[in-house]
This record gives C-alpha cells, sequence and structure tokens, in this order.
C-alpha cells in the first residue's frame, strides 16, 4: 500500500466532514484485514482511514511473493509513520489497532492524538511483566532465530492456526490463513520481549497522559498471542489515567477474532465504544 494510497484516504475522510477512524493492523496481516470493519464503521457515520505499515504491499500475494519488504520495521519507525498520517487529518481520529497495531494504537493515544481508542489483544509494552507460556511459544516463531532481527518471518500454517486461528474451526483456520497470513518484520517481537530491561526501548506508551483520552482494551478469552494475563496487565498500566479506561473478555475468541467468522461482535463492540466520545 503506497503513500499515495494513505494520503488519500487521508483527503477524503477530511473532505467528507464525518469524524474520522484509523484503523491499524498488526504483525503478519494487512491494511485489507480492515476492510469489512470500514464498511461498518462508514455504514455509522464515520470516514474510515486504513493505512498500512511503511512499505506494504497491496495484497496477500504480492506480500508473499515479496515477503523482504516487511524486514527492518522497528516500532518506533512505525509509529512515527502513523502518528505523522494522523497529524495530517483535520480532526483527532478514533484510532482502532489490533495486535501490534494495538500497541501502536496506546503509543499514539499516549501522544494525544486520538479522540479515543480501541486496543484489540494488544502486543505489551514496557512495564507489562506477564509472560504467559502460550505468548511464548508463539514469539519463539521469531525469537528462536536472533538473525530473525532483521528478517521477514512468515508463519507456517500451523503456527499461524496456534497463534491465531485456534478458537475456529480447522476448515475455517485454513481460510483464514490463506486469505490474509502475510509474513512480518522480526524486529518488533525482538523489541518488544526486552522492552523491561531497555529504558530506552521504542516499545513504550505514556500511559501518564491527560491528553490521552478514552481508550478501551478488548481480549479474546482464547488468545494464545496475547492472553487475558497481557492485555489485563497492559489495562493496569492505563487505568490510572484521567481518561475512561475500559477492559472486555469476549468469550471463546482466539488472536483471529478481527478477521474470523466472529469478527462483528468484535468490531460492535468497538464501534459502540467509539460512539460515545467520538
Amino acid at each position: 500500500m503506497t503513500l499515495q494510497t494513505d494520503l488519500a484516504q487521508i483527503e477524503a475522510a477530511n473532505a467528507s466532514g464525518k469524524p474520522p477512524v484509523v484503523f491499524i493492523h498488526g504483525l503478519w496481516l494487512l491494511p485489507t484485514s480492515w476492510q469489512r470493519w470500514a464498511d461498518v464503521f462508514a455504514a455509522a457515520g464515520y470516514a474510515p482511514v486504513v493505512p498500512g505499515w511503511p512499505d506494504d504491499p497491496d495484497t496477500v500475494e504480492e506480500a508473499n511473493a515479496n515477503p523482504d519488504v516487511f524486514a527492518r520495521k522497528s516500532v518506533g519507525q512505525v509509529a512515527d509513520h502513523f502518528c505523522e498520517l494522523i497529524n495530517k487529518l483535520d480532526h483527532k481520529p478514533a484510532v482502532v489497532g489490533h495486535s501490534f497495531g494495538g500497541l501502536l494504537t496506546q503509543i499514539t493515544a499516549g501522544r494525544a492524538l486520538s479522540a479515543a481508542s480501541v486496543a484489540i489483544d494488544p502486543a505489551p509494552f514496557r512495564g507489562v511483566l506477564p509472560l504467559p507460556i502460550s505468548a511464548l511459544r508463539v514469539a519463539s516463531v521469531v525469537l528462536g532465530n536472533p538473525a530473525n532481527y532483521h528478517r521477514a518471518v512468515p508463519l507456517t500454517y500451523d503456527q499461524f492456526r496456534y497463534g491465531f486461528a485456534n478458537a475456529v474451526s480447522e476448515d475455517e483456520a485454513r481460510e483464514l490463513y490463506a486469505t490474509f497470513a502475510v509474513p512480518a518484520s522480526g524486529e518488533p517481537l525482538f523489541q518488544a520481549a526486552v522492552a523491561n530491561f531497555n529504558p530506552w526501548t521504542e516499545a513504550k506508551v505514556d500511559t501518564d497522559n491527560p491528553g490521552r483520552g478514552p481508550l478501551l482494551i478488548i481480549s479474546g478469552e482464547k488468545d494464545h498471542t496475547v492472553p487475558w494475563a497481557i492485555a489485563n496487565a497492559s489495562y493496569k498500566q492505563q487505568k490510572d489515567n484521567p481518561g475512561i479506561t475500559e477492559i472486555v473478555e469476549i468469550e471463546n475468541r482466539g488472536h483471529s477474532l478481527t478477521i474470523d467468522s466472529g469478527w462483528r461482535e468484535v468490531c460492535d463492540t468497538a464501534l459502540a465504544f467509539v460512539q460515545r466520545f467520538h
């Protein structure tokens, strides 16, 4: 997805006069994973903006054919990219992010750039201490080889099944893998893994900024990648902010909760929160 495409979306959102909503995807997915969400928010009167990470390809096919474009993308680089785009909007947007996109959502909120924020199964940041076994197993796909720091790392189907699609049927898991899965930059996972040992880490959130605004954290009950312990620890880091902070757990859902057959319940939960404040 080119920067020109992202800028065109921003221009259209500004021209519409409608309240903007920015969607931020995480690792192993593309902006197209948000299309159904964007349609729902548009029907509710919002102007959706679905930008990519730097150098994101347009399609899953293109991404899997050219995986190297995902390499060497750091949390700080990607956060700055999204913040620069958000600053081009005429009005503060709501920001909705999933996984590492949920971490990026909290970073933008901590920079007082969003009117309301929804972080779905968000990746951990400095201060979030729990390390559940299932999360370590997922991260080991990348962290098991130090050379992956500078690489783009794809998931095998079995890895995707465990990390994303453990709460859906085998048939649906295979369909999700074929439809959505792409390689991902290894660097953010290494950054998150050592964030609590690195005072200068980019994987950090200003949870105290009074300009943060309302924040909802959504956790999938059966998520292996970002289990409740991590999501709840993020909530505890955020809850002392002057802004409203809420957390909700959605039953029987894994890390694929934004893209699988139950996506609409999650989308409606996020929409209802955004509508309260934006």
